[in-house]
C-alpha cells in the first residue's frame, strides 16, 4: 500500500513565515511534530484524563456501517456516557467513534489546556472539535463540507492519515450531493481493477502520534484510521480561496438540505442512484462505459 502513497512532509517545528510560504500558500499538507510541546494538553491529555474530566457527559457515537437513507447526515447510531465509551476503547478494538464533539460547549475546562498556534492563519475560536476512536476504527474518505483549512492535533496513541488533493476529485468516485466517495473502496488496499480511476490520483500518507499536528489544506480528501485507541482535536480556518468559500457555503446551506430531502422522499433508490452515478461519472472521464 505505502508504495502508492507519497509520505507527507514532516518538520520538528515551524514559524509563521515558513508555514505560509511552504504549506499554506501552495496548499500542501505537513506534519508538525512539536507544535504542542508547550501545551498543558501535551502532558495531561490521555483517555484517562478525559474520563476524569468528562466521564459523565453523554456522547454521540458513530460506526463503520454505510450511510443509511433512514438517517440524516452525521446522525449518531448510539449514545452513552463518556466513561463507558472510554472503558469500551480500552477493552479492545471497536468501530465506534465520536465525531465532531464540541469541546467549548461540552467540556469548557479543556480550553485551558491548549493555545491557538500563531502560524499565520486565523483560526475560528469557537470551533475546536474532538474526535475519538478505538483500535482499527476508521473515518471514511471525505473532505470537510466547509472546505476549511484544518490543524489536526492527535493525542494518546497513533493514527494513520491518507490524503488526496482536491485536484484528484474527478478520479475519486465522488458521490453526488455529498462530500464522500464510494464507501466500498478500501483505500488501504486499493483494487485498481475495480476502481481504475484511482491510478491517476496522488495519495499522501502519514502516521501521527501523541502531540503531533497534521495540517490538512482546504478541500483535501482525508481518511483517518486509529492504529490504537486515541483522540484528536481539530482547529479550523476559513478557506482562503473565494471559490472554496462559495462552495463551502453552497454545501452547508443548499446541498446538504437537498440530500436530506431526497433521502426522506427517495429512500434507498436515491442512495443507489447516487452510488451508480459516482461510477458512471468517474469512468466517463476515462472513456469506460
Amino acid at each position: 500500500m505505502n508504495e502508492f502513497f507519497r509520505p507527507i512532509a514532516r518538520v520538528k517545528s515551524i514559524n509563521r513565515r515558513n508555514f505560509l510560504e511552504f504549506y499554506y500558500k501552495p496548499q500542501m499538507p505537513v506534519v508538525i511534530e512539536n507544535l504542542t510541546e508547550n501545551w498543558l494538553a501535551y502532558k495531561k491529555w490521555s483517555l484517562s484524563y478525559i474520563k476524569d474530566i468528562a466521564g459523565d457527559k453523554i456522547v454521540p457515537l458513530y460506526d463503520a456501517s454505510p450511510i443509511n437513507y433512514l438517517r440524516k447526515v452525521n446522525e449518531p447510531v448510539a449514545r452513552m456516557k463518556m466513561t463507558e465509551y472510554i472503558d469500551l476503547l480500552q477493552k479492545g478494538p471497536t468501530d465506534l467513534r465520536i465525531f465532531l464533539y464540541s469541546l467549548m460547549r461540552h467540556v469548557p475546562d479543556l480550553k485551558n489546556d491548549f493555545q491557538f498556534p500563531q502560524i499565520g492563519i486565523r483560526l475560528m475560536k469557537e470551533l475546536p472539535m474532538l474526535f475519538f476512536g478505538g483500535e482499527g476504527s476508521a473515518v471514511f474518505m471525505h473532505y470537510d463540507i466547509d472546505l476549511a483549512n484544518i490543524l489536526h492535533f492527535h493525542f494518546h496513541g497513533k493514527k494513520q492519515c491518507i490524503l488526496f488533493p482536491p485536484s484528484d476529485s474527478k478520479y475519486m468516485y465522488k458521490v453526488p450531493y455529498s462530500v464522500i466517495c464510494r464507501e466500498d473502496i478500501d483505500f488501504e488496499n486499493i483494487d485498481f481493477k475495480k476502481w481504475p480511476a484511482l491510478r491517476y490520483t496522488h495519495g499522501h500518507i502519514a502516521e501521527i502520534s501523541h502531540g503531533e499536528t497534521l495540517y490538512i489544506p482546504e478541500g483535501w480528501w482525508h481518511h483517518m484510521k486509529y492504529m490504537t485507541p486515541g483522540f484528536s482535536m481539530s482547529l479550523r480556518a476559513l478557506p482562503h480561496s473565494i471559490a472554496h468559500l462559495g462552495q463551502g457555503m453552497y454545501n452547508i446551506f443548499i446541498m446538504r438540505h437537498i440530500d436530506n430531502l431526497m433521502r426522506k422522499h427517495g429512500g434507498r433508490k436515491w442512495m443507489e442512484y447516487k452510488n451508480k452515478r459516482a461510477i458512471i461519472h468517474t469512468h466517463k472521464l476515462l472513456g469506460i462505459e
